[in-house]
């Protein structure tokens, strides 16, 4: 028996990818292994999201060479999309493949085992979604992707050149996958995509339309959207998460800066004004609501009052949780023209948003003091860890059954975890 190991870099839509091609494999006989492990065949899903990405990817193509140097090494994914004439520089590399047309990647292997040769099938990007699917996962939520690629262009952002337009999977294709993951016991499944909110645009559907036809599946738990703009969240998608308890009470809006100067350098498609009325309103919809968000700070264009401007702008907007990251150039991208601030800055400014972070999470946590709120575990060892349909990160000190669903309630809040027990 031939064995594969994979290693994934970058987003969430990178692991479902590879596991989509692990599918493949699987269906054909191979066994899994671990990255650190010698195996038959390897292969790397890359990302490009900054400079640093394409660094990464190459440095762990070069240690599956050299781990075993009759192995099969296949590279896939963002980096390879955008500079498969690098990739094919590195000695040792079998098959260099895209962000498309993953299909073809086991019938390659096996066609590389029986003649050595470096075949490189990266193929322009398509408005076809390359339609694959994943029934099962490591962890206990499962990904399903429903869409790719983006068309916002924001000026840091070098990804809807690696992913191309927005594609949608067909409605039957996602209910079907859905399906086969209930069946296979999962209780939660995340929607996922490069721009989830678009769903659907493409095929005269829509991301509403969606989440209410899967709400409504026998068996399902918990259906999550991984991350949506703020300025694709209706009225109609708030109803239907405030009516409908299978879907989770938690929406992470990317938000990037707090200032509307630099909301504007970076080509987001909304103002500070636009995204604190409409949280608002969203609040007034859902009280309770968990909105988390992602923060860049140390834009070359962020001087010291911008900055402040967008601390205190998370601030004010009181969001659940952070997640914070400093402005990484990337080549061929507008914003990598600009003198890029010093690393001492961006870490400072990085310190102050996470010390901000962690009073915002445990502040809200605080709410849910001796309420009654659903779990899912995630993790089993003497105590059982999982999240709640806000997101809130619970322990309970007792070993509960992994992915199962309980009623709890938090005695103690605090941040990164929640202590709780069962009612």
């Amino acid at each position: 028996m031939k064995k594969i190991a994979f290693y994934t870099l970058g987003c969430k839509v990178n692991i479902y990818d590879s596991e989509s091609v692990w599918e493949l494999f699987k269906e054909n006989g191979y066994e899994r292994v671990s990255f650190n492990e010698i195996a038959d065949i390897y292969i790397i899903n890359t990302c490009t999201v900054t400079n640093q990405s394409d660094s990464k990817s190459r440095k762990i193509i070069r240690q599956a060479i050299r781990k075993n140097d009759s192995a099969v090494v296949v590279v896939m994914g963002c980096y390879a999309q955008l500079s498969p004439e690098e990739v094919s520089k590195i000695d040792g590399v079998d098959i260099i493949s895209g962000t498309k047309n993953r299909k073809e990647i086991y019938h390659l292997v096996e066609e590389i085992l029986e003649e050595r040769k470096q075949l490189n099938v990266v193929t322009d990007l398509t408005d076809k979604f390359d339609d694959m699917s994943v029934t099962s996962f490591e962890n206990t939520r499962a990904f399903l992707k429903i869409q790719d690629g983006c068309n916002n262009y924001c000026s840091y952002c070098i990804i809807p050149f690696a992913r191309g337009s927005v594609v949608s999977k067909s409605k039957e294709r996602v209910l079907l996958e859905a399906k086969e993951l209930i069946d296979n016991g999962y209780k939660e499944i995340v929607l996922s995509g490069i721009h989830t909110g678009k769903y659907g645009v493409d095929i005269d559907y829509s991301l509403t339309s969606l989440v209410r036809d899967l709400s409504t599946l026998p068996r399902l738990r918990r259906l999550r959207i991984s991350s949506i703009e703020i300025n694709e969240i209706t009225n109609e998608l708030l109803s239907l998460i405030k009516e409908n308890s299978t879907i989770a009470k938690h929406l992470h809006i990317p938000l990037q800066s707090g200032s509307k100067k630099i909301l504007n350098d970076m080509n987001r498609k909304y103002d500070t004004d636009y995204y604190k009325k409409r949280v608002s309103e969203i609040r007034s919809f859902i009280p309770d609501i968990s909105i988390t968000t992602d923060v860049i700070v140390g834009y070359p264009t962020e001087t010291d009052e911008l900055f402040k401007e967008t601390l205190q702008f998370v601030k004010e907007t009181k969001f659940s949780e952070l997640h914070v990251f400093p402005f990484s150039k990337r080549n061929g991208t507008k914003a990598a023209r600009l003198k890029d601030l010093s690393k001492k800055v961006k870490h400072e400014r990085v310190r102050k948003l996470i010390e901000t972070n962690d009073l915002l999470a445990k502040e809200y946590a605080d709410k849910f003091l001796e309420k009654t709120l659903d779990l899912i575990v995630e993790t089993v060892n003497c105590s059982s860890i999982g999240y709640t349909s806000n997101y809130l990160k619970v322990e309970i000190d007792e070993a509960l059954s992994k992915n199962e669903y309980y009623k709890i309630k938090i005695i103690k809040a605090g941040y990164p975890i929640n202590k709780a027990v069962l009612i």
